[in-house]
């Protein structure tokens, strides 16, 4: 049956060779026994036919198949070491051939050699006997050539390092003689060659020396004291020469495993029996015990069958007169199923890497049984629900092997359990738990907690302040999770990105640089780059929005009548108006946004404060009630605008209202003041000089022009003295035409309403105030010359310094306004 089992493995061990890629080839090497430890036994390179270093390169190991580690394998030289002594005979006992079995695994490819290691004998024990003497009873009369077995001399060693041969010191009644079996086992006999005469010699000594065949040889000696006894005529006879029985393994103590039984025709004393072992090693008897009386062999120590699977016992039945028979026993142990499967780990790839492509190989192991038949046939599997595959090679050997994409985000490590069961009946099962660590690759970018970053920052903010801070997260980790923040290049309001705000690299805090004005900027963006440790690093990119929030720190400045201005602001109104008339009207902006730039007028001081009033909202300048003869010709106004902010800003203005019948008399004050003013005055800025030389070609154009045109009708006369104001003003009609003077191109009257923010202007047209009379009436005084602002000249505003461009603007504004008047003439 052993043969069969051994033929069908061959058989499934090839065909599995050929269903599999996989390389097996077996190399056998021999090593005499007791060599020391670190001793070189052979090297593998030439046999693997591979060159020094390829070992390592192909993760070679070494697997034993026994539990001890004998050899270890130099991956470098390629040569096998002994690991620790090997003493053959505690390793294979009385086994003609003791071999160690194990494999030299290479992983990359799966490449399987199986190393057979033969143990040589060699004669380090010396030969044994079991007691220092043996004593025999030997009726008298015994015939010649009587045979007396005598229990032969152990030795551990084999082949000729054994027991090769026995002496017997120099005697006349007996001599040695040897007889071996079918087993080959040796028997040792003292045959009687002369009968014994008890009354010439009660008592014969003899000296028994076993010669094993090493070299040098040993030896080993005993005492044979024989008594002469009277005559006993028969020998104990048993009924059967050989028993042969089976033994579970594992029997409980003092399982019955035979009974032997002999038989003796003597009478009385000569025909009772006796039961011993004869010539047993010393673990029979360890293992089981001998009725004395009955012959009942029963199981005394535990039984197994990985250990040893037959048992040969040599039974001797002595009688009362000291005859003795012989018989053999024989039990076979039959295996249990009581050994669970091994599961031995070649070698784990931990930590493994995320971006491991399929069938990478994360484990090598191998799954063995020391039971046999069904019993030490095994199974093997994994969990199902991980991304590993369990990949079948030949002897008994597993891969474990990828079959899907890691990710070390979702699972940092897998717990992988190996199931390995037998087919026994029970079946017994054995579970190993392996953990794989998944090493992290750089696969994940920074991402931020928010899709867009929006910070506010009040204006004239101190530099070096901490505007905000952003946060992004990198799912992988040490150097590939660690975040750097930069700024990416690129400009806000003209300028670059740096200059106004800095970002820490490592915790994100953005700071700004400068002062912002929030009338010079209201918001810029910034794009903030995090930046991961990894190689090559990863990065994602965020839009943080600064917005600037408006202080109130600018006050309101007066556009009319014009701030700062060392020429004072001189408006004219009819002595006839009624209460409500529109005088003039102020306007003041604020460079500052929403309630901050809210203004308010008010009348913080007059000549006469019940003569006029001020709009709180629009600024207008209105009579309270109708002018009188004692009110003063000219009435001062301080104007004060306020605006909304918290706290407060205000400024003031000088208005100077003129009550007028004609324009003679306010004309030759309006001159002096020109002609003081225009001494005090300075030279004006560029800007202001370039927009009035502007002006002044365009206002020298349209002379031109109406010179011209007039010397073209052949005009005798060309007057350009401004006429003279008759005492009182008649209300003129809508038509435009004076009683006294007949028809009169009229002049027009503007109002001027400029906004805070665009600094645009609305004009718009009243109806006429003050009739212009015709060139040619001779009624027109010749001192009055036309004058084109009756308030100031170029030469004085060569002198001004503007406070913002939005008044050079104004400025030309109001002097074109003038131009529709000059063109009717």
């Amino acid at each position: 049956m052993e043969d069969i089992f051994r033929i069908r493995k061959g058989l499934y061990l090839l065909f599995l060779l050929s269903l599999s890629g996989v390389v097996c080839v077996s190399i056998r090497y021999s090593l005499p026994e007791e060599k020391k430890s670190g001793s070189v036994v052979a090297n593998v390179l030439k046999d693997l036919k591979l060159r020094p270093g390829e070992l390592s390169a192909l993760r070679a190991q070494l697997v034993s198949k026994s539990k001890k580690q004998y050899f270890q394998l130099d991956t470098h030289s390629g040569n096998v070491i002994v690991n620790d002594k090997i003493d053959r005979e505690a390793l294979c006992g009385g086994m003609d051939s003791c071999l160690l079995l194990f494999e030299i695994v290479l992983q990359n490819p799966l490449k399987i050699y199986s190393i057979e290691m033969q143990i040589e004998d060699v004669n380090d024990n010396s030969p044994e006997f079991s007691k220092n003497e043996f004593n025999l009873e030997i009726p008298e009369q015994v015939p010649a050539n009587t045979r007396f077995p005598l229990e032969s001399a152990q030795d551990a060693d084999l082949g000729e390092n054994s027991i090769q041969n026995y002496t017997l010191s120099p005697n006349e009644n007996f001599r040695l003689e040897l007889q071996s079996d079918s087993s080959g086992k040796r028997y040792l006999y003292l045959v009687l060659e002369k009968p014994l005469d008890r009354e010439k010699q009660a008592h014969v000594g003899l000296t028994l020396t076993a010669v094993d065949g090493g070299v040098p040889q040993r030896t080993a000696t005993v005492q044979i004291n024989i008594n002469v006894l009277d005559n006993n005529d028969n020998f104990p006879q048993f009924t059967q020469s050989e028993y042969k029985v089976k033994l579970k393994e594992n029997s409980p103590h003092g399982t019955l495993v035979a009974k032997v039984e002999a038989r003796d025709l003597d009478f009385g004393s000569n025909a009772q029996i006796s039961y011993s072992f004869h010539q047993v090693p010393e673990k029979i008897g360890h293992l089981f015990q001998l009725h004395q009386t009955t012959g009942e062999i029963t199981v005394l120590g535990p039984i197994d069958y990985e250990n040893e699977a037959n048992y040969y016992m040599d039974i001797k039945a002595t009688d009362g007169g000291g005859l003795s028979g012989h018989c053999k026993v024989l039990v076979e142990i039959e295996d249990e199923n009581d050994n669970a499967p091994e599961i031995l780990v070649i070698s784990v790839t931990s930590p493994l890497a995320e971006d491991s492509p399929l069938d990478t190989l994360v484990m090598l192991f191998s799954v063995t049984d020391q039971d046999s038949g069904d019993n030490g046939r095994t199974s093997c599997s994994v969990e199902m629900n991980l991304p590993f595959l369990l990949k079948t090679t030949v002897n008994n050997y597993y891969q474990l092997v990828t079959q899907s994409p890691l990710d070390r985000e979702k699972v940092p490590e897998y717990n992988i359990t190996i199931t390995a069961t037998d087919r026994g009946s029970p079946r017994l099962t054995t579970k190993r738990t392996i953990t794989v660590l998944i090493s992290d690759i750089n696969d994940n970018s920074p991402v931020f907690e928010k899709a867009k970053y929006e910070m506010q920052l009040w204006e004239n903010n101190i530099p070096g302040l901490l505007m905000g801070s952003i946060h992004a997260v990198d799912l992988d980790m040490e150097q590939n999770a660690q975040v750097t923040y930069s700024l990416v290049p690129g400009n806000a309001s003209g300028a670059p990105v740096a200059s106004y705000v800095s970002i820490n690299s490592e915790t994100g805090n953005l700071y700004v640089l400068r002062s912002l004005d929030y009338e010079q900027i209201k918001e810029f963006q910034v794009t903030v780059r995090a930046s991961d440790g990894g190689s090559p690093p990863l990065s994602s990119e965020v839009v943080v929005r600064v917005v600037i929030l408006d202080e109130n720190d600018n006050a309101p400045f007066f556009l009319y009548p014009l701030q700062n201005s060392t020429s004072p602001c001189n408006d004219l109104v009819p002595k006839s108006v009624e209460a409500g008339y529109l005088v003039a009207k102020v306007v003041a902006v604020d460079g500052d946004s929403g309630q901050n730039s809210w203004l308010s007028y008010e009348l913080l001081k007059a000549t006469d404060p019940g003569l006029f009033s001020i709009g709180v909202q629009n600024g207008e300048v209105k009579t309270r009630r109708p002018l009188t003869e004692r009110d003063t010709n000219k009435q001062k106004l301080i104007i004060l605008v306020r605006d909304n902010g918290h706290p407060p800003q205000t400024s003031t203005a000088t208005l100077n209202i003129l009550p007028v019948d004609g324009f003679s008399d306010p004309y030759l004050n309006i001159a002096s003041v020109s002609h003081e003013a225009r001494e005090e005055d300075g030279s004006l800025t560029m800007y202001l000089v370039i927009c009035l030389a502007a002006v002044s070609f365009v206002f020298l154009i349209c002379i031109i022009l109406f010179v011209v045109i007039k010397m073209h009708k052949k005009e005798s006369s060309f007057i350009t003295a401004l006429p003279q104001f008759p005492p009182a003003l008649p209300e003129i009609p809508e038509t435009g035409v004076d009683s006294q003077s007949g028809s009169l191109s009229r002049t027009y009257h503007y109002d001027v309403c400029l906004t805070g923010g665009s600094l645009s202007s609305e004009f718009r047209f009243l109806r006429p105030l003050i009739p212009v009379f015709s060139m040619g009436d001779p009624n027109v005084s010749e001192n009055h010359r036309i004058s084109f602002n009756a308030q100031e000249t170029p030469e004085q505003l060569e002198g001004r310094k503007p406070k913002e461009q939005w008044l050079i603007r104004y400025y030309i504004a109001v002097c074109l306004a003038y131009f529709p008047a000059v063109t009717e003439m």
